[in-house]
């Protein structure tokens, strides 16, 4: 909810909670099955060109990872993403989890071996895998759609949100990067914060300005096989003529429908 709500807020969204399963108990890739399972049933109500996906933190990294899932089950993009928190490789990664494990200390510094903190959900899979740091592999990396990604000077995932927009562009991907200064892990849970309030502007922004626009990537169309036309476009109306979101736990499906007189 530190997500939603100020999104919501401030974007005028409608936020709806889904509990996607989790580590320990489930393992890779049972996230990204869920996601992409209620994107899957969106749909059939929305086009992909108007849905967006975000998240903080682990659900910033499963984002990427739903991202590279549509790719390789030929399930059509979404017009945007946001990852926020993380990057599109793995967690620890880069100078940064050794810097921020002494002077922020959210997460311990990676042991001497290089190896990091255990993550149970992981267990069995390569952490270099494609389907867990997309970021890392061009053909992937192309087929992101336009991504905002949010970190801190002083956040572990500093290093793997600069890695991961600088593969996105190399790519030819509409990347954005924010990096808050003097920030840590996901800052963008304190509300209070003035650097957090930018941050929530700018996530509106950014989704106001790429959902509805067909799609992203190079070329501005999604990557994949398109959707077919949905039988319901239109949810009921509002007041509003943007409206969009659903949250994935700690992974968001953004939405846009439009008021009556809003042009398409």
């Amino acid at each position: 909810m530190v997500e939603s709500i100020p999104i919501a807020a401030v974007g005028r969204f409608r936020v709806v909670t889904v509990d996607y399963r989790q580590g320990p108990e489930n393992v890779f890739p049972a996230a990204s099955q869920d996601v992409a399972s209620v994107y899957q049933q969106l749909l059939k109500s929305y086009r992909p060109e108007n849905i967006g996906i975000y998240g903080c933190s682990a659900g910033g990294a499963l984002t990427a990872q739903s991202v590279a899932w549509f790719a390789d089950k030929g399930i059509v993009q979404p017009g945007a993403v946001g990852i926020f928190g993380a990057g599109g490789v793995r967690f620890g990664a880069g100078d940064s989890a050794y810097v921020a494990g002494y002077i922020d200390a959210s997460f311990p510094p990676p042991k001497p071996d290089g190896s990091t903190f255990p993550l149970p959900y992981f267990r069995g899979v390569a952490l270099t895998d494609r389907m867990v740091s997309p970021a890392a592999y061009p053909d992937l990396a192309a087929k992101f759609p336009p991504t905002l990604l949010i970190t801190g000077t002083r956040a572990m995932d500093l290093s793997p949100a600069i890695y991961t927009n600088n593969q996105l562009l190399k790519a030819g991907v509409r990347s954005n990067l924010i990096v808050g200064e003097g920030m840590g892990h996901c800052y963008i849970y304190q509300s209070t914060l003035p650097e957090a309030r930018d941050a929530y502007d700018q996530i509106v922004r950014f989704f106001n300005e790429h959902l509805g626009s067909g799609g992203g990537g190079r070329d501005g169309r999604n990557r994949g096989p398109q959707a077919p036309e949905p039988a319901r476009e239109r949810a009921p109306r509002s007041d509003a003529c943007l409206e969009r979101t659903q949250d994935m736990g700690n992974a968001k499906f953004v939405f846009r429908k439009r008021k009556k007189g809003c042009v398409d």
